[in-house]
């Protein structure tokens, strides 16, 4: 794209702007994509509630999302006299920002990636840390001891399951090799027989497992949404924003989710690639194979949402501190001693 543009302007320029345009080329089709998957997601809900869901906002109520959407831009916007007003605006614009940074990284297809950097992960990683900030300055600038509380509890929870998370992406590096997004996928192909995806090998399928439940945990989404518990903590630490500033926490939340169905995909079930190594599947355009899986991944933490009961906080901390970590710290050993045995770090 830079080449093309450079035919009218100088390389600074041509590189500004196609760069410019690989942004918007991502953020419009996601944030479309996040208003549709909001329906999606209530339909899934509706469906094994024995209900229907949104049926009457547009054909089979598609519009449902952006009638949602309008609706909360007419609302006035409340900011309580107490709150530090500045930190009480920025927190959200925050967190929005930060869920749709992290996809600069994620290879949509051979070579149709934003930033195709050598430490892809590590970007992934350092982004998707920011998000607490969002969270714990939002709690605190409202000045009002509930969202404070949801706001230390949400960032705990990020930082205990980041933790695991860490750990259980060493694994993939060390097997993939590199830090680079677009190399892992392309090193799982055939990784075992004809299959592409890590979660075919026996020593990275149960990290896979704890990777889908850390990416619930780190999301906030069921059964781990303690930061939205009604009984102590009404609405969590957003509790006291409205109009546009609630909603950009709404789509920060499932762009986040997205993200986490994406890691899913790219990191372990071979991302753009199709399930076998077989020449007549990559006739199928390598981003049909990712939003695929991406929509299964998404499907699974709806079906986990609408199906098992909130955790207590004590089970979550146990979980991330008493298990996962142990556990994915004793697969970084298992994986690289297996590696220095069977020499593929020669």
């Amino acid at each position: 794209m830079t080449q093309f543009f450079q035919q009218w302007m100088p390389y600074e320029w041509a590189w500004g702007l196609a760069t410019l345009c690989g942004i918007l080329l991502i953020a419009f089709p996601l944030m479309l994509a996040v208003a549709m998957i909001i329906y999606v997601d209530r339909k899934i809900w509706a469906a094994m509630a024995l209900r229907r869901g949104p049926n009457v906002v547009g054909p089979l109520g598609l519009l449902q999302s952006f009638a949602d959407g309008l609706k909360v831009m007419l609302q006035e916007t409340i900011i309580p006299s107490s709150t530090s007003k500045a930190l009480f605006l920025l927190a959200p614009i925050v967190t929005f920002t930060v869920a749709l940074m992290a996809w600069a990284v994620i290879p949509f297809n051979g070579g149709a990636i934003l930033a195709d950097i050598n430490v892809g992960l590590l970007y992934v990683l350092a982004v998707s840390s920011l998000g607490v900030y969002g969270t714990i300055v939002a709690g605190w600038s409202s000045n009002s001891k509930y969202p404070f509380f949801s706001a230390i509890r949400a960032s705990a929870q990020m930082i205990s399951y980041e933790v695991s998370i860490g750990f259980i992406l060493i694994c993939v590096v060390l097997w993939a090799g590199t830090f680079n997004m677009n190399g892992i996928v392309l090193a799982q192909k055939s990784h075992v027989w004809l299959l592409n995806g890590f979660v075919f090998n026996p020593l990275l399928f149960p990290m896979w497992v704890m990777f889908l439940i850390s990416g619930m945990a780190e999301t906030q989404r069921a059964p781990f949404d303690l930061t939205e518990a009604e009984s102590e903590l009404v609405a969590g630490y957003q509790t006291e924003y409205s109009s546009m500033a609630f909603a950009l926490y709404w789509l920060g939340e499932y762009a986040n989710v997205l993200l986490m169905c994406a890691l899913n995909a790219v990191l372990f079930w071979g991302g753009y690639l199709p399930p076998l190594d077989i020449p007549a599947l990559y006739l199928v355009p390598g981003w049909i194979w990712l939003f695929a899986k991406i929509f299964l991944f998404f499907f699974i933490f709806s079906w986990v949402k609408a199906t098992v009961p909130r955790y207590r906080y004590d089970q979550l901390m146990r979980l991330g501190w008493k298990v996962f970590l142990p556990v994915s710290l004793l697969f970084v050993v298992l994986v690289s001693g297996w590696l220095m045995y069977t020499g593929h770090f020669a």
